[in-house]
Parts: structure tokens; sequence; C-alpha cells
């Protein structure tokens, strides 16, 4: 029986409905308010999951948009973490209520709030998807005729419009001469505070009266929104969506989806997207969840923070691997897990490693997912693959002043040298290493916690040859006499060698390690000592331990 992974399902779905319609384009959306702080976790359905669908119904033959929908022109809410990004929170105030684009940068660096905290989004889409087009709703409703001809059927069908929406509404509904629409007072500048008193559908205007200022005036109905509900069914119908993952708080039976789905089948005739939901990603913070990521909450890091220290295609991967609807954590300090994870696929995509037994029970599932994750073509043959922590050591037992150049020439010596590498280097390799140092420099510099943070001691001081008591030299002197042995100066081989040394006790295995991070690093602990002896070379380890022992 062949195996199907749910991307697969999904978009046969989509397919099977993109044909059947006859569509020349098949529409992919997503959804994102510009309110905060733009988080991995928005990468998850908006974006990663639409792209692999996306070359999926490329693949079959179709063409598609992957389209991404900035919500901004939304009221602004002046959370406590929204206030906090002005230097002077009393003056945030004043655009509580404001919509999203035109709350000023808090920063003064960029035209808008939605711009400034845009980029460390927007600008690294590319690394994680194809080809997304990227509109807002302020667009859409300056400049979109579908979105003026959806307007203009809203108008004209408010009764009915009126009588679905109030099925939803409970103790709260709509009167019969509502207008929905949500103009910009041109007074305060507040969006959602306006009471429609008129329609002028020929002039594409109405009046209003402010219920913040008390303002009288007029306003077009490019300048303003229709409430969600509706501007929803807006948005699937200017873009003639297809398919539009959303968030488990819109995916309650009878809630805002389902209704969004009712208004547009029963006011309008539109046949709705279809979609999947998808799990919030949660934060944690020196190995504690402290919730998920949100945007207006400030809790998370983003797509760039993310690139900077691993490859895209791994965040890509995890995200493939696992069902949308399970909730999943990241964490910057423990970035080098996910790394691992992610080459563990790769060498079993090509065959250098075997899957363990639990493995086999899955493992059409890591090659598909593994072979979805990448944004570019797979080589024949596995490009050398250095691992995350060994980049880390390497970073850290070479000088810190080599330009980019230096180090890589250096790093490749000392792969050589050490047996990991013992072939010439192809382009793909060499890009690919010279990538995962300058990541794993990042992470070291700027999150790695203090275990893995080391400075290898140029000359040992006295003070430590005085420290080590008896029991410490003579295990010292044993490795010593271990690794003097070996043939091939290699990390598994020098785990070898410091398993040959005697440890009777937990204590005298303890004091061991204690003497040995002392002696290179100045510290009585640290990360796996074997991967930075192995960079270290052997004639320096050799040196340090008879200076130790001198």
């Amino acid at each position: 029986m062949s195996y199907t992974h749910w991307i697969d399902r999904i978009a046969g779905q989509v397919l099977e409905r993109c044909r059947s319609e006859g569509k020349d384009v098949c529409v992919l959306n997503g959804g994102l308010s510009v309110s905060g702080l733009q988080h991995i976790g928005r990468l998850r359905g908006e974006i990663i999951l639409n792209s692999v669908i996306a070359e999926k119904l490329r693949d079959a033959g179709l063409r598609v948009r992957q389209v991404l929908t900035l919500y901004t022109v939304d009221p602004w809410k002046g959370k406590d973490k929204q206030l906090e990004q002005f230097i002077n929170p009393d003056v945030g105030r004043k655009y509580i209520e404001w919509p999203l684009e035109r709350v000023p940068d808090p920063k003064g660096c960029h035209r808008s709030w939605v711009e400034h905290y845009w980029r460390d989004f927007g600008d690294y889409l590319d690394y994680f998807a194809k080809n997304v087009e990227v509109i807002t709703t302020g667009e859409m409703y300056r400049e979109h005729s579908r979105m003026r001809e959806f307007i203009v059927m809203t108008m004209k069908n408010r009764d009915k419009l009126i009588e679905v929406i109030n099925k939803y509404r409970g103790r709260n509904p709509y009167p019969r001469d509502w207008i929905p629409f949500e103009p910009i007072c041109e007074n305060c500048g507040r969006i959602g505070t306006a009471e429609v008193t008129k329609l002028d559908l020929e002039k594409y205007e109405v009046e209003y009266k402010c219920t913040y200022c008390g303002h009288v005036g007029r306003a077009r109905l490019t300048d303003g929104k229709l409430p969600w509900r509706v501007e929803w069914v807006g948005v699937w119908y200017t873009l003639n969506v297809d398919f539009e993952p959303y968030g488990k708080d819109h995916a309650m039976p009878g809630g805002s989806r389902d209704s969004a789905i009712d208004v547009a089948k029963s006011v309008y005739g539109i046949n709705p997207p279809l979609g999947t939901w998808y799990e919030w990603v949660g934060y944690v913070v020196n190995g504690k969840d402290v919730g998920d990521m949100g945007s207006s909450d400030f809790i998370g890091f983003t797509p760039k923070d993310w690139v900077e220290v691993a490859e895209p295609e791994v965040l890509r991967y995890i995200y493939i691997f696992h069902e949308p609807t399970k909730r999943l954590t990241f964490s910057l300090d423990s970035i080098y897990q996910y790394v691992d994870i992610y080459d563990r696929a790769e060498r079993l995509y090509y065959g250098v490693d075997k899957p363990s037994p639990k493995e086999k029970d899955y493992l059409d599932l890591i090659i598909r997912s593994f072979e979805y994750a990448q944004l570019k073509p797979l080589p024949r043959e596995m490009p050398f693959q250095l691992p995350y922590l060994h980049a880390v050591a390497l970073i850290q037992t070479l000088p810190q002043s080599l330009s980019d150049d230096e180090l890589m020439e250096r790093v490749i010596k000392r792969l050589k040298e050490t047996k990991i590498l013992n072939k010439d280097l192809d382009d793909l390799s060499r890009d690919r290493i010279k990538s995962r140092l300058l990541r794993a420099r990042n992470w070291v510099n700027k999150y790695a916690p203090d275990t893995y943070r080391i400075r290898i001691i140029e000359e040992l001081p006295d003070s430590i040859k005085t420290s080590l008591s008896d029991v410490q030299r003579s295990k010292l002197r044993i490795l010593l006499q271990e690794l003097n042995k070996l043939d091939v100066w290699s990390e598994d081989n020098i785990k070898e060698a410091m398993k040959k040394v005697p440890r009777e006790s937990k204590d005298v295995e303890r004091s061991f390690f204690e003497a040995v991070y002392l002696v290179f690093f100045g510290k009585p602990s640290g990360p796996r000592i074997a991967p930075y002896l192995a960079m270290l070379g052997k004639d320096f380890v050799l040196r340090r331990l008879e200076s130790a022992l001198g």
C-alpha cells in the first residue's frame, strides 16, 4: 500500500476542486494582521503549508498563485506590550483604535507600525517559500475592483446579510437598518467607533457619527473596512480563493469560520475555499514553555532571527513532518537540536544512515517530509554534512580574527586532519560548510547556553595545575597514554580513549571530567568535549595534557 503524506491528502482535495471548477489559476491564500512581532509561528500555515501545496499543484500542471493577505485596516488595540514599543507609552495611547497601517513606527525608522514590524518577516519570505504575493486589505479597499464589486453586493443584500449574521450574534443582533461598514473618523482617526447613519451607494460613501469624538462627517467606502466576518468573505471573493489555512481560534464548530462560510454561501452565492486548521506554535525560554507565540503580545522570535542561526529548510521540515494540528514549541537556545533532526532526515533520505527500528515505522513520512522541505533541487548524492555542534566547536577553537575565507580554509584543513573530511569538496558542500559555520557563530554569540560558550585557554595557568588532585592527575595521565595510541584522530576514537580511563565511582567520573574541562576551558564543566578535542588537533591536546601533568 502506497504511503499518503498529509500534504498529499490536502493537495489532492484542492486539485480536485480546481479541476472540477475549470479554474485557470488556483489561488492559495493566507492571512495575517501586522499587530506586532511577526514570529515564526506565522510561517506554519500561512506560508509553508501553502508553499508545499502550491508546488504539488504545479507539479500536477496547474497554474498557482500563493497570496498572503495582510489585514492592515484592523484597529490597533494598544495592548501593554504594544504601548511599550514607544519610548513614551503615553504617546502611543493616542493611536489606540487607529487602523494599523496609519499607526506611526514607534522606533521612527520606518513610515508606519506595519512597515516596521513587517520587515523581519516579509523581507525573509523568499527563504521559506517561492513567489508569495503580498497584498494588504488597505490596497484591496482602495484599488481592487473586485472588492468594490463585493462592497456594492454587500450593501444591496443587507437584509439577507443581517439575517444570516444575526444567527451568530446571540443576544446582540444587528438592527434591520444596520449599514455594514466601519469608516475611519476623519477627526480622531479611529476605526470601529463610528455609527453609519446614511449610505449613498452612487457616490460610494457613507455619513457617520463618531461615538468617540462626536464628529459628524462623510467617508468614502475606500476609507474604512467591512465588519470582520464580511471582510473575510470579501477577501475570498476579491482573490477568488480556493484554499486557505486558518488558526485554531477559527476552527470551533459554529465558530468564526463556519459563520463566514454560511455568509459566503447564503448571501453571496460564493463557494467558500477549502481549508485546514493549524495549531499555535509555543515559545520556550530557558527550558520553560512560556505560552503560544503572539504578535501583539510580542512573544516569540522572527524568521530573520531563524535564518541567522539555522537553515530555513530545517524549520520547513519540522512543520511539514508534523500534522498541522499538533502543537510545536521552539527555543532559540535549542537550535542545534532542530538542525540535528533535519540532518538525520537527510542522512536517512540518502541512505547514509540506516533507520532505527522505531524510525522504520515512519520512514516514508521522514523521506517525503525531507523532500517537501526543499526549495531547490536535491543533488543525486548527499553533499558533505557538517554537524551543527561540530561547527560550534570549530568556531570556538579557531581565532575570532579570521576572515570568512581564512576561516573556511582553516576549517577544511582541520576537518581533513581529523578524518571527518576525506575527499575533495564540491562547490555545494563548501557553501554548506560556510553557511553552517556562520550560523553557528551567530548562535554562539547570541543564544547559546553557557554550557556551549567556551574559550580555549591559550596558556594553562599554574593555579589550575596546582588545583588538580592526585586522583585527577592519575586519570589525566591514563587519558594521555590512550590518546597517544590513536593512529586516527577523530571524535569517535577520542570517545573510545576516554572510556578506557577507569572510573571507580560517579564521584571519580565527575572529578575526571572536571579536570579535563579545567585543563582546556578553564572551568569545571562544558559541552560534550570529544568534538572540541577533535577540532583542537592531536598535537595541541597532547601538549596541553603534558603541561597539566608537568
